[in-house]
């Protein structure tokens, strides 16, 4: 088994939440709550869970763009919020980003080709004689032309703005990449080419990649371990092929239930759950699912379940288990 590059223990992110203009509360928004996770080099860690679970916060949260409560974020063995803004600087080439929104994340006044190069520059990896080479390398890597490198972020489609912003992140070689909901704005027929140019680059530069998605279905495609996220806790972690077979939380379940089969004969009960996700300000207590879960007991209600390891790295909180 190969070594870990990342890991998490008990990582915290909270929000204050103000009371008015000029009040202020002691309440706070809970977005991530005690999240404990490994993603070991060369391995695609996909992060799943609904709208509002906290799923983005803890990828900007590990990059250092948003700071942490509480909690360690050890990098290939350097607690990353131990450093300096200097020396996370020259760490932050081997650590980047794709965000959901490629045109967002560009420049609409900066021709493609600048926005790519200008971070070889910044960190002085490349001399300016040399960036417009490395650019073109790269343009070609991520299934671009190179007479792409003049334009601007409006001459492109959404497929090839992604493209773009896979690009701007691999140029440094980095070691690792959150993928932020990287397909989700896509049609279905362009997140395949996506997800297949993620999956070759992984193989062709050793990428290890977290990758955040609240589609299952793309998940499966991509990812080799699946963390189910729930209002800012891991509530089940497995391989792939483990969490499909046989999931064990009941959030996990309903999840599953809803991922579409392309066999027609193949039936599968649907599971939907009643009410809707609480507010991380105010968390219930005890087990955070127990408000929708439709096996809830005492326990659930008052104590909150720790993740257990059942076996083979596949690992569940949940007291029905």
């Amino acid at each position: 088994m190969s070594e870990a590059l990342l890991e998490v223990k008990q990582l915290k992110t909270y929000f204050p939440v103000g009371n008015g203009i000029f009040k202020r509360s002691n309440r706070v928004v809970k977005a991530v709550d005690g999240v404990d996770l490994t993603i070991r080099r060369g391995e695609t860690f996909g992060l799943v869970g609904e709208s509002g679970s906290g799923k983005s916060t803890i990828g900007r949260t590990i990059l250092r763009l948003t700071e942490k409560t509480d909690g360690e974020v050890i990098f290939d063995g350097t607690d990353l919020y131990a450093l300096s803004r200097r020396q996370l600087r020259s760490l932050r080439p081997r650590m980047q980003m794709v965000f959901q929104d490629p045109y967002g994340s560009l420049n609409p006044r900066i021709r493609i080709g600048d926005a790519i190069g200008e971070v070889l520059l910044d960190h002085g990896l490349a001399s300016k004689a040399e960036v417009r080479e490395k650019v073109l390398d790269v343009l070609r890597l991520c299934g671009l032309a190179p007479y792409h490198i003049d334009r601007f972020p409006h001459e492109f489609s959404g497929g090839q703005r992604q493209r773009i912003g896979i690009a701007r992140a691999i140029i440094l070689n980095p070691d690792f990449l959150v993928a932020d909901e990287p397909v989700s704005a896509l049609d279905v027929s362009i997140q395949a080419q996506i997800i297949n140019l993620f999956r070759d680059l992984q193989e062709q530069k050793g990428l290890t990649y977290l990758f955040i998605s609240h589609d299952l279905s793309v998940v499966e495609h991509l990812c080799t371990t699946i963390g189910v996220l729930y209002l800012g806790s891991l509530v089940e972690v497995a391989g792939r092929d483990d969490l499909f077979a046989r999931p064990q939380h009941p959030y996990t379940k309903a999840l599953l239930s809803a991922v579409p089969i392309p066999d027609p004969t193949v039936k599968r009960e649907r599971i939907v759950l009643s009410g809707d996700i609480p507010s991380p300000a105010d968390p219930p207590p005890g087990c955070k699912f127990h408000t929708r879960c439709p096996y809830v007991t005492d326990v659930c209600r008052e104590q909150r379940p720790v993740l257990r390891d059942l076996g083979g790295g596949h690992q569940v909180a949940c007291h029905l288990v």
